[in-house]
């Protein structure tokens, strides 16, 4: 169910401690949120469109959400279904599952997520070290994505990458 799909909930709006709650927990969920559903979109701007949909989801459902339980597992299970919507609405994903597989590669890819925090932190001292150039080009590769145009790697090529 999207967000455009989700009925107005009759239930009364939040208290101004509830939604202080709601976007201290998003904000704190934020980066795992993201790379969970890049996980399951394989593509960065995709996956933050299904994170903001999911987001608003979130928002409107907060009422069902018990305090002092694990919000990430309850924003993973609002996300997942979000993506999965957002892929069998859009057929952008090569790979066709069955629910049941994919309910289980999600459940794994938040125990994956969960551990990116240490790896994210080492990937960012060694970001640190490398020049400018070096920076722009991975930066291109793994925020972007790869160039649609042929590239055979020779040096002026590779040059050409680094500016």
């Amino acid at each position: 169910m999207t967000p455009d799909d989700t009925p107005h909930d009759p239930s009364p709006p939040h208290s101004a401690e509830r939604q202080e709650e709601f976007v201290l927990l998003l904000n704190e969920a934020h980066g795992l949120l993201l790379r969970y559903v890049m996980s399951l979109v394989a593509n960065r701007h995709d996956a933050e469109d299904v994170l903001q949909r999911a987001s608003l989801v979130m928002w409107r459902r907060f009422h069902t959400f018990e305090a002092g339980t694990d919000f990430t597992a309850w924003a993973t299970t609002v996300a997942f279904y979000e993506a999965k919507n957002f892929q069998r609405l859009t057929g952008r994903s090569r790979l066709k599952f069955d629910d049941e597989l994919m309910q289980i590669l999600a459940a794994e890819r938040v125990e994956h997520v969960k551990r990116w925090n240490p790896r994210t932190d080492a990937l960012e001292l060694c970001m640190a070290k490398l020049g400018a150039s070096n920076r722009k080009l991975i930066d291109a590769i793994y925020t972007n994505g790869p160039s649609r145009r042929k590239c055979t790697r020779t040096r002026a090529c590779t040059q050409n990458h680094l500016q």
